[in-house]
């Protein structure tokens, strides 16, 4: 399909809406389920054209997801609303993830790194969450705690452990995100690491684990959990 042509020009089986209701959203392309969000396209370009910039700008749709709504808006082809109905599908998506994840434990790091993973991997700053559990290890409620630079992010034990109790949590968790892809903890986050955990044993509030997100780089894991090291 070249830029020119409108979707109302392709036959009924390559338009995105014929499309996913004979075969489904499974059967297209992150471009074409753009489209369908978009709509409309501009003048020498399709709506589809535009979902494909998008994609090949940004590297990914998780990436594209995180841009706020003043980032799309600058985005060729959207506009508030555009970018307001992107938003907003992302959000759902986010939040269908979330609440997936109340009924799936959280009991160890592979676990907790592919629930945070599509959240956390393409934030371009760092940012420090809590995650509440109940007594079997699902999610009660997930908080974001501070928010930093790209190479580091401020918190005290004091704002970590406060939600925690207020969710009569039976345990928790710690995430934060290293927005260069290497998840090599820093000297500041083992302190931070080793001085919370003693707080939460004198409380009786176990630490499940602190997990670093990053990406896979030289084949390296794409996350740290001090649990597996040993190091909490």
């Amino acid at each position: 399909m070249s830029e020119n042509t409108r979707i109302h020009d392709l036959p009924d089986e390559q338009r995105p809406r014929e499309k996913m209701a004979n075969l489904g959203a499974g059967a297209l392309s992150n471009e074409e389920l753009l489209a369908i969000f978009l709509r409309t396209g501009t003048k020498g370009s399709s709506a589809i054209e535009i979902g494909r910039q998008l994609i090949t700008k940004h590297g990914s749709v998780a990436a594209l997801a995180k841009l706020d709504l003043h980032e799309l808006c600058k985005e060729h082809g959207l506009g508030l609303a555009k970018a307001c109905q992107l938003q907003a599908a992302f959000e759902l998506g986010s939040r269908a993830v979330r609440e997936g994840s109340k009924s799936t434990p959280l009991k160890n790091s592979q676990n907790i790194y592919d629930f945070l993973a599509p959240q956390l991997t393409h934030l371009p700053t760092e940012k420090l969450f809590v995650l509440s559990l109940d007594s079997r290890l699902n999610l009660i409620r997930m908080r974001e705690l501070s928010s930093g630079t790209t190479s580091s992010t401020v918190a005290n034990i004091r704002d970590v452990l406060r939600p925690v109790i207020i969710d009569q949590a039976h345990a928790f968790i710690i995430a934060h995100n290293h927005p260069s892809g290497d998840t090599t903890p820093s000297t500041h986050d083992q302190t931070f690491t080793t001085n919370l955990s003693k707080a939460a044993r004198q409380m009786e509030l176990p630490l499940i684990d602190h997990i670093i997100i990053g990406r896979p780089l030289d084949g390296a894991a794409p996350y740290f959990s001090f649990f597996e090291h040993d190091r909490l």
